[in-house]
């Protein structure tokens, strides 16, 4: 594991923050073109804001909106279509005459979104219209969390952390909303909140730019060189580039000694020493280095991770589980830190919490093909069939020249077979497990494992 690099970051725009955290304002995916099957108005509709033809798609949504007024989906879909068609101002004119003639809560949240989306608008005006949309329907969490969204981006993080906890509390289903609350916590001082609210949206299945934002804020949140004396930057990336790029551990000692000399407090120095230790197979030395790290910066989950990949290579299973439990904890985002408490729980035949970390894993790296596989196994241990030939499909049906997969396809529903109670199951599986053991067979003649789990599947019918 390499150490971090030296890198100064900075909170999310507003144009990043309103992309990825509410203005995607048509939710889900099409699966399929509209040459393949008769889409219904609001799906259509949807395909065409997708192909970037707002104009086709607002005929579609104005009938939606007059049949459903008070769907959000709709109206939001419907805000976005006539800004995106260049009708931004003719709309908030639109929405303004509606509200004098009829005032309802779904028009201000309409104008609440179409000032949002300028920029000379998005503070005050946006902020005034969500308002009234929540003073006359105060139970509706979309409004808090929008109305959050304006004063975060407004940069009034305490009246936002109050909106954005009304949201969270008001739809906690909703993980989304709890990334810019973490935002508001982090800015209001609040690093502990902002972290839980991190784990819960991990937890939660996120998608992959909600992950991305989650990561975002977290480095922000947990940047250990947040503060680091200016004096000492120079020695620092010498050090970083004996370690990391010229692979000469016994010259970064030296860089980070002489920085802990002047700076004995800097937990990433003491990180970083550790990690030279280690590269040196020092572990009593490195050992004692992550745990001063861990003492001058106790909620930094890289220094727990570091400890535990020290533990493991000495075969300390539990000392390893436990820190990297405590890396997650601290840092929810520390992918090879779930990877490894998958398998450690895997090796303990705990797997619920295997499942768990796998699972996860799956969110965070949705591209992956080694967390579906150790998922997978865990699903098929648990003897849920179902659940780990989805995760196998997944990955062979995205690759379908992967034969590891394949096999594995294959020997789940050889598995199936042995195990089926029906004749009509047992022939269903026996069917499959044939099939995919034949196409590795086809692939890799000499395969014994696929030959004899296919002599075994005849064996049974």
């Amino acid at each position: 594991m390499k150490p971090p690099t030296l890198r100064r970051t900075s909170f999310l725009r507003r144009s990043t923050l309103a992309a990825a955290l509410g203005w995607s304002l048509l939710t889900g995916c099409s699966h399929g073109s509209s040459m393949e099957r008769v889409l219904g108005p609001r799906d259509q509709a949807r395909v065409y804001m997708e192909q970037n033809q707002p104009a086709r798609a607002l005929p579609l949504l104005d009938e939606l909106h007059a049949k459903t007024p008070d769907d959000l989906d709709v109206a939001r879909a419907l805000t976005e279509a006539q800004v995106k068609a260049g009708r931004t101002d003719a709309w908030i004119t639109e929405l303004q005459r509606r509200n004098t003639q009829a005032e309802r809560a779904v028009n201000h949240y309409m104008l609440g979104l179409a000032y949002f989306s300028r920029a000379s608008d998005a503070g005050a005006p946006a902020v005034a219209a969500f308002e009234r949309a929540i003073a006359m329907t105060p139970s509706e969490a979309e409004f808090h969390y929008r109305l959050g969204i304006a004063l975060l981006e407004s940069e009034q993080y305490a009246p936002a952390l109050v909106s954005l906890r009304r949201a969270a509390e008001l739809a906690p289903e909703r993980a989304a909303i709890r990334l810019p609350l973490a935002k508001a916590l982090h800015r209001t001082g609040d690093s502990a909140g902002a972290v839980a609210a991190l784990s819960a949206v991990v937890r939660a299945g996120p998608t992959p730019s909600e992950v991305n934002i989650a990561r975002t804020l977290m480095n922000q949140i947990a940047d250990p060189f947040a503060g680091f004396p200016k004096a000492a930057e120079g020695k620092l990336e010498e050090g970083m580039r004996f370690l990391q790029e010229l692979d000469i551990p016994q010259q970064a000692i030296l860089a980070f000694e002489e920085i802990l000399h002047d700076y004995p407090d800097l937990a990433v120095v003491h990180a970083l020493l550790g990690l030279a230790y280690q590269r040196l197979d020092d572990a009593g030395r490195a050992v004692d280095e992550f745990k001063q790290a861990i003492e001058l910066a106790p909620r930094d989950g890289k220094n727990y991770f570091y400890l535990g990949e020290l533990y493991l290579s000495r075969q300390r299973a539990e000392a390893a589980r436990e820190a990297f439990s405590k890396a997650v904890a601290f840092h929810p985002l520390l992918d090879e830190a779930w990877f490894r408490l998958g398998d450690l729980s895997l090796d303990r035949r705990d797997l619920a919490s295997a499942r768990e970390s796998f699972r996860i894993l799956t969110w965070l790296q949705p591209a992956a093909l080694p967390p579906r596989g150790k998922l997978a196994l865990v699903y098929q241990l648990e003897g849920d069939f179902p659940a780990a030939e989805r995760e196998l499909r997944h990955v062979v049906e995205k690759d379908p020249e992967n034969m590891e997969f394949t096999l594995r396809l294959g020997l789940l529903f050889a598995e199936r077979t042995q195990r089926a109670r029906k004749p009509e199951e047992r022939r269903a599986a026996s069917e499959e497990a044939e099939k995919w053991l034949l196409k590795v067979l086809e692939e890799q003649p000499d395969n014994a494992l696929a030959s004899r789990a296919l002599q075994q599947v005849k064996a049974q019918e």
